[in-house]
């Protein structure tokens, strides 16, 4: 065989292989009680090959960093402000407050938490963030809360392959925006990427950005699997920003749609109008289909636009009838929402207590993750839940206490929450004292406390904001033929404020030096180490006399 014929064979390989890559965009808008507007983008990525050498559509980067450090399963998310599951219900994928990533390695990693360290490092070169500063005293490994969604091999103990981190404080800017939209393979010139306007975007009420890779099966069996990369964004706007109930792709984001990305296979948008029963706003242009969504007793019904490259601008939009726009919509409360907040007066004691309302029927088994820094320690004795100490509702826990600047406090309890029933959860901390460089340049503004998770199977998908499942690209956590929903949710996140000394002492006592030095030192020294002498005024010197001055200072 000539070196020319074997030069074709290894690159028409080589090109079939990464053009077997799919690349898929899809939208989500949802009208939200009482005037707000969701919208979630997600970008979904299939390499259907194992090697990251040879890329196609999927970012070469971030499939370095997953094969590099043998991640199994992968999940970012960068996010600023605070999602009202009471008000708005459940989101598509739920994200905490700041920065929040957990992630599965390879049963073949001896030393987890040194790749851990060094996966943290390397994503927050990345995508810009302070990863860095995630270690093992802000990381835990959670026993009963978290689960892989992709293709892992099962082992007898998963957990101990899972690390899970969040940086409360982490703010979201274009810094990070950047580099995600970097990723893509249309980056931000074409298709759905093109209306992320970091000018816009930054002006909602809740935006998060985030990253999620796993394993997926390529066939029924299991057998092979493929790496699905999937980018996501979310943003809840206010109708009071954008003045109006009217909502438009140029109100929202400032321009229309430039058509799909050139390398997608598919590039859909979906609105949801099942709220629109009774014709209170009018899409333009008219949607291409209605689809239909039934699940778990919940219907939903979708507008849906495919989006084609031909190079003409899109501007979707909603137009409501003046009749109805001052209309609220009624808030119906989801199965299960909670809320969270903090106990105590005085820089001593205090307290973290968390409320998980079933709304349902039934009763329903959650778990409740918290996850303590290790300057606010919690004390196991003092927990209480509706008031006991030994609850029956405490089916199982697990408690890991913490070490001073090594390790977080970590406890999950595994509660059955009864129907139609309000179930707290109360723990006690105390207030520690810090060492002066380990205080922030806000010290009076507060200390963060990271989100609680909470893991719950749901027997009902009712106020739940999903995508209709589309192939293998996108399988949703609502599937019409389970009899329950496993879903993860974040609590809101909590401020305490920790006995902190007075940093303008030493601004004053720096001031109060200085001046003693200046005034009073200054002239004591001049004084001791200066020689007063009388010169007369009016009468010439002689020869002599000046003869005798300068022998004088000679000897000096």
């Amino acid at each position: 065989m000539s070196i020319y014929r074997l030069f074709w064979i290894i690159f028409i390989s080589a090109y079939s292989v990464v053009r077997s890559d799919d690349f898929k965009e899809e939208m989500y808008i949802k009208p939200l009680p009482p005037s707000h507007l969701y919208t979630y983008f997600q970008f979904i990525t299939i390499v259907n090959h194992k090697s990251t050498e040879h890329s196609h559509l999927s970012p070469r980067s971030l499939g370095e960093v997953i094969s590099r450090f043998k991640v199994d399963e992968l999940h970012l998310t960068l996010t600023e402000g605070q999602w009202r599951h009471h008000q708005w219900g459940y989101p598509v994928l739920d994200a905490a407050p700041g920065a929040e990533l957990y992630a599965w390695f390879a049963t073949d990693v001896d030393d987890i938490d040194t790749q851990w360290r060094k996966l943290t490092s390397t994503l927050s070169g990345l995508f810009c963030a302070s990863l860095n500063f995630i270690d093992n005293f802000n990381t835990v490994i959670p026993q009963m809360a978290l689960w892989p969604t992709g293709a892992v091999k099962p082992i007898q103990n998963i957990t101990s392959q899972l690390r899970y981190a969040s940086l409360p404080r982490e703010i979201v800017c274009t810094e990070n925006l950047t580099p995600w939209k970097k990723l893509l393979p249309c980056e931000s010139s074409r298709g759905f990427s093109a209306l992320l306007n970091s000018r816009m975007i930054h002006n909602t009420k809740y935006h998060s950005i985030g990253v999620h890779v796993r394993k997926i099966c390529a066939n029924k069996d299991c057998t092979d699997t493929h790496l699905e990369i999937k980018q996501t964004v979310a943003l809840v706007y206010d109708y009071k920003i954008i003045n109006s109930m009217d909502w438009s792709f140029r109100k929202l984001f400032g321009q229309g749609l430039p058509g799909a990305c050139t390398l997608s296979s598919a590039s859909t948008i979906y609105v949801d109008v099942t709220t629109n029963s009774s014709h209170s706003f009018k899409l333009t242009p008219s949607p291409h289909r209605i689809l239909q969504s039934q699940r778990g007793a919940s219907e939903t019904e979708f507008a849906v636009y495919d989006i084609h490259n031909n190079g003409e601008m899109i501007n979707i939009g909603a137009k409501y009838d003046s009749k109805y726009s001052n209309n609220m919509t009624v808030i119906i409360p989801p199965p299960i929402y909670f809320n969270r907040y903090v106990l105590g007066y005085g820089k001593e004691f205090g307290g973290i207590v968390t409320e998980l309302v079933n709304n349902y029927m039934t009763a329903i088994d959650v778990v409740l993750l918290e996850n303590a820094p290790w300057w606010l320690p919690i004390q196991l004795s003092s927990l209480r839940v509706n008031g006991e100490a030994n609850n029956k509702l405490v089916i199982a826990q697990y408690f890991s206490p913490g070490r001073n600047r090594q390790k977080p406090y970590h406890l999950e309890l595994l509660i059955k929450l009864p129907p139609r029933s309000t179930t707290t959860v109360t723990i006690d901390f105390e207030f520690v004292f810090l060492k002066w460089q380990e205080y922030p340049p806000d010290a009076n503004h507060g200390f963060y406390i990271g989100s609680a998770l909470i893991t719950a199977n749901l027997p009902t998908a009712k106020q739940y904001s999903s995508l209709p499942i589309s192939g293998s690209t996108f399988d949703s956590i609502i599937n019409a033929s389970k009899p329950w929903y496993p879903a993860v949710f974040r609590t809101n996140g909590a401020m305490v404020s920790l006995p902190t000394p007075d940093f303008s002492m030493p601004y004053n006592v720096i001031c109060l030096a200085c001046t003693v030095v200046a005034l009073a030192f200054g002239p004591l020294h001049n004084i001791c180490t200066k020689e007063l002498i009388l010169k007369p005024v009016g009468t010439p010197v002689s020869l002599t006399q000046k003869l005798m001055n300068l022998l004088k200072r000679k000897k000096d």
